[in-house]
């Protein structure tokens, strides 16, 4: 028998191995961008509103710190001054320092904002719960919130400050009752298409029960799109709480409001601008930086519209 031919395999050696070519980058190369710093890059408007309602509320809370004086006292003596170095804001037509008042005012606005927000957003948040997964309960709720809706929100809060006495908590109450419905509808929309998802379908055809089934399931699919809405609910409030001051219907004269600020200084508008301009001015900024923090979350939170690198 013939000897059977044995090929001798060559050696492999790296030199003999031929070198891929190196592939040209179609993408820009990402930086890597972690932490909360890394967040505030990629989103430039929460840093922006984030940091001038960090500011108003530094202002709020360290009023008494910040160079003001009583912000009730009385002066006839020294009635409508001018912007100066010892009034920086001037005063109003009983003598009152303008700078400590608006800064004192933030404290009223600001709390206004943030109790109308929580409390809207709870109760709204528990009525659109059970109107979106409780079929019997839809009809009757939305019914009652469809009413509400039907009337203007700043209406409806004068009409309930007009059966009540003027003070900071019956003007949280009015404005949250107008904001509920708001709230409800929109966390009613967001459970009625949940309410059709496999997983939800999956969770019930295991025997899962129905308070489960929200808590674990339906409820943190809510948060994202109820804490943009809390955010505008924010801002509304302190607006429609301004326009209520203005008109006489929010917080006693003797509180320091910004709306009260500018309600007195209205007669005197022609002649002594600043006493509504510097509320006007620190009322539109707060505004502005909820409303900025309220986009700048719902670009991050929304994957449809988030930025990516």
């Amino acid at each position: 028998m013939a000897s059977a031919t044995v090929l001798a395999r060559p050696e492999v050696t790296r030199e003999s191995v031929a070198a891929a070519p190196q592939m040209p980058d179609v993408l820009p190369p990402v930086k890597a961008r972690k932490g909360f710093i890394g967040f505030l890059r990629r989103n430039p408007t929460i840093a922006v509103g984030g940091g001038l309602l960090l500011i108003m509320l530094a202002i709020a809370v360290f009023a008494p710190l910040l160079w003001t004086v009583d912000p009730t006292a009385l002066a006839p003596a020294r009635r409508t001054r001018e912007p100066s170095a010892m009034y920086w804001f001037g005063t109003d037509m009983l003598g009152r320092d303008v700078y400590s008042r608006v800064l004192y005012g933030a404290r009223v606005s600001l709390l206004v904002g943030f109790s109308v927000a929580i409390l809207s957003s709870v109760i709204g948040l528990a009525i659109g719960m059970v109107s979106g997964f409780v079929r019997w309960a839809d009809s009757i709720v939305m019914r009652i919130m469809d009413g509400l809706m039907s009337i203007p929100p700043i209406l409806l809060a004068i009409a309930l400050m007009a059966l009540t006495r003027g003070s900071v908590q019956n003007v949280i109450i009015a404005i949250t009752i107008a904001e509920i419905p708001r709230v409800s509808r929109l966390v009613r929309g967001v459970v009625l298409s949940l309410r059709e998802q496999p997983y939800v379908d999956a969770a019930v055809a295991a025997g899962t029960r129905t308070p489960v089934i929200i808590w674990r399931h339906i409820l943190p699919n809510t948060l994202a799109p109820i804490t943009v809405q809390a955010t505008y609910i924010c801002a509304s409030a302190m607006i429609v709480e301004a326009i209520l001051s203005f008109i006489g219907a929010g917080t006693p004269p003797i509180i320091p409001s910004w709306g009260n600020i500018m309600a007195e200084g209205r007669a005197l508008w022609q002649v002594k601008p600043y006493i509504v301009f510097f509320p006007a001015i620190f009322l539109s900024i707060t505004v502005l930086a909820v409303n900025l923090l309220g986009d700048g979350l719902r670009d991050a939170l929304d994957p449809r519209m988030a930025k990516r690198l």
